[in-house]
């Protein structure tokens, strides 16, 4: 066997699984629910009642946890969360970088 053969044999590292969670109604209800939880009246909305919360992607990675961007649009301000393992943050967004992390992230694992 030659030096070369060492390598033609040597395994490739395997991919952590990923599933697609965006279709789970009970996270994405508890994930909205805790996103709104940060939000102040008066401040972020005056009103609830047309509030509404899109996500961008929500993935559950093999040993990672959850990954996922969404984002709550009130009557008075759009707020951007992200979701990391079991970390919940609000983020300094605006809707193009959002839109490009979307993109990328999906590219990425879509």
């Amino acid at each position: 066997m030659g030096l070369l053969d060492i390598f033609k044999n040597k395994k490739q590292p395997v991919k952590p699984s990923e599933k697609n969670m965006i279709s789970d109604r009970d996270l994405t209800a508890k994930l909205a629910d805790h996103g709104l939880a940060q939000l102040e009246k008066g401040t972020d909305y005056d009103d609830l009642a047309n509030t509404k919360v899109e996500f961008g992607y929500l993935f559950l990675i093999e040993g990672h946890g959850l990954e996922g961007l969404y984002k709550i649009i009130t009557d008075k301000t759009t707020a951007y969360f992200a979701v990391q393992g079991e970390k919940l943050m609000k983020l300094k967004f605006n809707e193009e970088l959002y839109k490009s992390t979307v993109e990328g992230f999906l590219d990425i694992h879509g």
